[in-house]
């Protein structure tokens, strides 16, 4: 596995303090642990910054706004490439979150403890 720099450790600590709105819906409900899974937040995976990640489940959470549309195949090349690596990829849309977030966490949690 690739190393993460000290560039893409700073990078996520930067992202950290500029959280969209549905991700910081959504990590207030993460925080908390739900099921006893721990999540961290935009957290360094090689040479990129996930917005979530189960560190037990190798799962790296994406929520995707307005903004991924346009750069959809960069998002599938760098997906593949996680699973490479032997990561969960997973997909969110942000209106999802807004709209539900709790049936949101619920999926996740559910693909989490179903993979154990």
């Amino acid at each position: 596995m690739r190393q993460t720099s000290k560039d893409t450790v700073k990078m996520a600590r930067g992202l950290r303090r500029v959280m969209s709105p549905p991700e910081v819906l959504l990590w207030q409900r993460l925080r908390l642990r739900p099921c006893g899974v721990k999540f961290r937040r935009q957290h360094p995976v090689g040479a990129y910054a996930a917005d979530f990640y189960a560190v037990d489940a190798r799962m790296i959470v994406e929520v995707d706004g307005l903004a991924h549309d346009a750069r959809a195949e960069r998002d599938a090349g760098r997906d593949d490439g996680l699973r490479g690596q032997g990561f969960v990829v997973v997909r969110v849309a942000a209106v999802d979150v807004l709209r539900d977030v709790d049936a949101v966490v619920d999926g996740l949690v559910r693909v989490i403890l179903a993979s154990r």
